[in-house]
């Protein structure tokens, strides 16, 4: 098989810089914002205050056709306070919620604050609640606060609660573990099939008559590189990794594929046959950017745990420099196989101290600056170029068929600074 050779020098022994202070990111609510979307039978009902339901309803304004499969729970003073009974007040919120909308199998509450302040024990609700609607309703907990976690930790702690109670099996099958897009998870599902591998299960499922079984013969690789408490439940299961670099780019995807093919013995000459038309589709779309972003310095602020396989994908297949690559945890196991393919020469950082960044970064004055909407804006104003690090979650991006969209991504704002100064001299 054809896989890409490592640099001489890669990243995977860089000395990490690794800081605690104030960070700039969203809370793990806002991935609830893709999973309902993802999991059609799952409603997502999220304890916490006004201030969690107007964020969810500003991020997911655009969900105006349809009723979304998300809402609030709202505590008020006197439950925060912990002068009412705020579990009779859930219980019969759920009730009603179940009672209106009996298409929902799977209800996920999700706590907005650690338990000090919304006074509620949310895994004691579930196992209660669960048993109430049994066996029509399965009911799951999960923390999105913000105070615990970053924006897309919220998929990994969803996703990490259900693993504990998925049927067993002694099925050798392969599972694909994240989040994608539909259209994508259906390329990906088409390109195995194609390789002669399967059976083949997604966590999470579309819905919940198709959840996967799990077991020791259970072989699984990640599709999302933020998922450390899910990969680590999913071990003590009794499941065995498959690491590989992330499918972004014709590179990374076929570094993927072939970490699979590996593992289920696919010959050679057949995993040729079947990447080499996708394979050379995605380097000529990336080949039509590339030109853009060549020669471009990059920094990235850490938003999404994105940042290490886009760095490797931006440097290898466009040929942009990376500066500085930050992202919220460094997972050594989980981004090893990325780390060796980046070629030495940025920094690397784990965690943000925000004052301290934005100084390096000032001093570093790279092309283009990948970072959260609330720095963008004002960065934009010093005149440095940004890109909404939010974007990169919410587009398709993952393999072949994206891997030009996921180039144009990066060069869509270099496109337009040269334009403005283009008509500013003009």
């Amino acid at each position: 098989m054809n896989v890409p050779a490592a640099p001489v020098l890669g990243c995977r022994d860089t000395p990490v810089i690794r800081e605690r202070g104030q960070h700039e990111v969203f809370c793990g609510l806002t991935g609830i914002i893709w999973l309902h979307r993802k999991i059609q039978d799952a409603f997502f009902l999220v304890v916490g205050s006004r201030t969690c339901a107007h964020l969810l309803q500003s991020a997911a304004g655009v969900m105006i056709f349809a009723e979304p499969r998300f809402g609030t729970a709202i505590l008020e003073e006197k439950d925060l306070a912990g002068l009412a009974d705020a579990n009779a007040e859930l219980d019969r919120e759920v009730a009603r919620l179940l009672a209106r909308r009996p298409d929902i199998r799977q209800l996920f509450l999700v706590g907005s604050c650690p338990s000090e302040v919304i006074k509620l024990d949310l895994a004691k609700a579930a196992d209660r609640l669960s048993a109430a609607h049994a066996p029509h309703v399965r009911v799951l907990n999960y923390s999105g606060s913000g105070i615990e976690t970053t924006f897309t930790q919220g998929e990994d702690a969803c996703l990490a609660a259900m693993v504990p109670v998925l049927p067993a099996t002694q099925a050798r099958e392969l599972l694909l573990v994240g989040a994608l897009p539909d259209v994508v998870e259906d390329q990906a599902l088409a390109l195995l099939a194609d390789l002669g591998i399967g059976p083949v299960r997604c966590l999470p499922a579309r819905r919940s008559d198709a959840l996967p079984a799990i077991g020791p013969q259970t072989r699984y690789i990640l599709v999302q590189p933020f998922l450390g408490d899910t990969d680590a439940a999913l071990q003590r299961r009794g499941a065995q990794p498959i690491r590989a670099p992330f499918p972004f780019g014709e590179e990374g995807t076929t570094a993927w594929l072939a970490a699979i093919a590996a593992a289920w013995g696919v010959p050679a000459d057949r995993f040729e046959a079947v990447t080499a038309a996708p394979r050379a589709r995605a380097r000529r779309a990336v080949a039509a950017v590339a030109a853009t972003l060549k020669g471009k310095r990059i920094t990235f602020l850490p938003d999404s745990q994105l940042e290490i396989p886009l760095a490797r994908f931006l440097a290898r297949e466009c040929g942009m420099i990376p500066v500085e690559v930050a992202t919220p945890f460094l997972h050594r196991e989980i981004h090893g196989p990325d780390l060796d393919l980046l070629p030495a020469g940025p920094r690397l950082v784990e965690g943000q101290d925000v004052e301290r960044q934005l100084d390096r970064l000032r001093a570093d004055r790279p092309d283009l600056t990948v970072c959260g909407l609330g720095l963008a804006n004002p960065l934009e104003a010093e005149g440095l170029a940004t890109k909404w690090a939010i974007e990169l979650v919410f587009t398709p991006v993952h393999l072949y068929d994206q891997a030009g969209d996921l180039a144009a991504l990066f060069a869509r704002p270099l496109r337009r600074r040269a334009l403005l100064h283009r008509e500013a001299a003009e």
